[in-house]
C-alpha cells in the first residue's frame, strides 16, 4: 500500500536528520530540525493527513435496528412480536480504493511540503549563521589592525624623537587608534541580535554559545547546472505533482460516488405462538434476506464534484507551471550572485596580495627616511578594506550556495 511506502521514506528522511555529521552547521541543521516548533507544526500536519486514510478507506457503519410490535400484528403462523435488522451498504466497485488513492497522495503532498519547509529551514540557519561567522572574522581583523596601529605609533613616536619624523604622524595615528577602537565595539555589540536570531531558529536560549567553522575555500561551480532535470526535485514541485493525482484519484472516486451503492440485510421477525388454532409452522421466527440498491437521480451534486475535482487539476497544473518558471527565475539570479562572489573573492585576494607588498616597502622605507607615513597609514586602511569585503564576500558565497541548494531542492 502506498501509506506503508509513505511510511518507510518517512524513516529513511528521519535518519538522514539524525545521523552522524561532522561539520558545525550540518550540526546546527540536525538541531533545528529536530527542535524547530514551526517545522514540527509542518510535520504534525503530515501525520493528521495520514489519519485520513482509514477513515475515507473504510466501510460505513452497519445498520442495526429493534421494533417491538405494542399490538402484535396477527398472522396465519402467529402473532408478530419483534423485529430485528442488520444491513450493511457497499460502495460501488473500486469507490474506496479511490478515496484511499486521494487521501494517501494528499498525505504524501503534505510530507513533500514539510520536506521543503524543513529545506528552507536549512537555508534560513545557514543565512543567519554566516553573518555571523563575518562578524567574527571582521572582530579579528579590527584586533590585528589595532595591534598594527599600535606598532606603527610606536614607530612614529620613536621616528619623532629621533629628529626623522613629525608629531603630526603620531596624532594621524592616534585618530586611527580610536576609529578602530569604535569599530571593534560596534561590532561586539553587532552579536548579540545576530546570536539571538540564529539560536531562537535553533528553538534554544537567546544566549546560547555558537560554534563558527567555515572553510574559506569556494567550491568553483564550473559547470551551470542542467536546472530543468535538477528542479524536478524540488519538493514544491513533488507536493503540486501529488496533488494533482490526488484530484485525479477525487474525480474517480466522485464519478463512482454517482453509482448505485448496494446494500445487504437480514431481518429476523420474532412469531409468538398460535392463540387459537394450530397450523404446520405455527410459532415458527421468520427469517428474511434483504437486497437494497440506492438510486441516485439528482445529478447535479455528482456532476459537481467531478467537476470541481477537474478544475483543481488544472489549477495545480498552472500553479506549478508559475512556480517552475519562479524557480527558473531564482536560479538564474543566484547562480549569477555566486559567480560575482567567486570573482569578488578572487579580486580581493590579489589586492590584499599586493597592499600588504606595497605596505611592507612603504614601512621600510619609512623606518630609514621618516617619510610617507600618511600613505602608509592610507595603505593600511586599504588592507583593511580589502581583508573585510573578502570576508564579506565569502560570506555572501557561503549563503548564495545555501540558497542554491534550497532554489534545487536539494535535502
Amino acid at each position: 500500500m502506498r501509506s506503508k511506502q509513505l511510511i518507510l521514506i518517512v524513516g529513511l528522511v528521519f535518519l538522514g536528520l539524525t545521523g552522524s555529521i561532522a561539520q558545525s552547521l550540518e550540526d546546527y541543521f540536525r538541531t533545528a530540525a529536530e527542535n524547530n516548533p514551526g517545522l514540527q507544526a509542518k510535520y504534525k500536519t503530515f501525520e493528521a493527513a495520514l489519519q485520513k486514510v482509514p477513515q475515507v478507506s473504510s466501510l460505513p457503519d452497519p445498520t442495526f435496528t429493534f421494533g417491538y410490535f405494542i399490538s402484535p400484528v396477527e398472522t396465519r403462523l402467529g402473532p408478530q412480536e419483534a423485529k430485528f435488522s442488520l444491513s450493511q451498504m457497499f460502495p460501488w466497485f473500486g469507490t474506496l480504493k479511490a478515496r484511499e488513492d486521494a487521501a494517501t497522495l494528499a498525505a504524501e503532498a503534505k510530507f513533500q511540503e514539510f520536506v521543503d519547509a524543513r529545506n528552507q529551514l536549512y537555508y534560513e540557519v545557514a543565512a543567519a549563521y554566516y553573518p555571523l561567522y563575518k562578524l567574527s572574522e571582521w572582530k579579528q581583523i579590527e584586533r590585528e589592525n589595532l595591534e598594527i596601529l599600535n606598532s606603527y605609533k610606536e614607530i612614529a613616536t620613536r621616528n619623532f624623537e629621533n629628529g626623522k619624523g613629525a608629531m603630526v604622524d603620531v596624532l594621524r595615528v592616534d585618530i586611527m587608534l580610536k576609529d578602530a577602537s569604535t569599530n571593534l565595539e560596534i561590532l561586539n555589540q553587532e552579536e548579540k541580535p545576530l546570536l539571538t536570531r540564529f539560536n531562537k531558529m535553533l528553538n534554544r536560549s537567546a544566549e546560547e554559545k555558537v560554534t563558527i567553522e567555515v572553510v574559506e575555500k569556494t567550491d568553483t561551480m564550473t559547470v551551470h547546472l542542467n536546472k530543468d532535470s535538477l528542479m524536478e526535485q524540488h519538493p514544491v514541485l513533488k507536493k503540486l505533482e501529488l496533488m494533482r493525482q490526488s484530484s485525479e484519484a477525487e474525480e474517480t472516486a466522485a464519478r463512482k460516488n454517482g453509482y448505485p451503492n448496494l446494500g445487504l440485510g437480514l431481518d429476523y421477525v420474532v412469531v409468538g405462538g398460535p392463540t387459537d388454532m394450530q397450523v404446520e409452522d405455527s410459532g415458527r421466527d421468520v427469517i428474511m434476506p434483504m437486497i437494497s440498491v440506492s438510486i441516485p437521480i439528482f445529478r447535479k451534486k455528482y456532476n459537481s464534484a467531478v467537476k470541481e475535482a477537474q478544475l483543481k487539476q488544472e489549477s495545480l497544473a498552472l500553479q506549478k507551471n508559475q512556480f517552475t518558471n519562479n524557480l527558473i527565475s531564482k536560479y538564474e539570479s543566484v547562480w549569477f550572485d555566486i559567480n560575482k562572489q567567486e570573482q569578488l573573492i578572487r579580486l580581493y585576494d590579489q589586492q590584499i596580495d599586493e597592499t600588504r607588498r606595497a605596505l611592507k616597502l612603504l614601512t621600510t622605507a619609512y623606518a630609514n627616511s621618516g617619510k610617507d607615513f600618511e600613505e602608509i597609514l592610507r595603505m593600511q586602511q586599504e588592507l583593511l578594506k580589502y581583508e573585510k569585503k573578502k570576508v564579506d564576500a565569502i560570506s555572501k558565497y557561503k549563503t548564495a550556495v545555501a540558497r542554491m541548494d534550497y532554489v534545487l531542492g536539494a535535502p
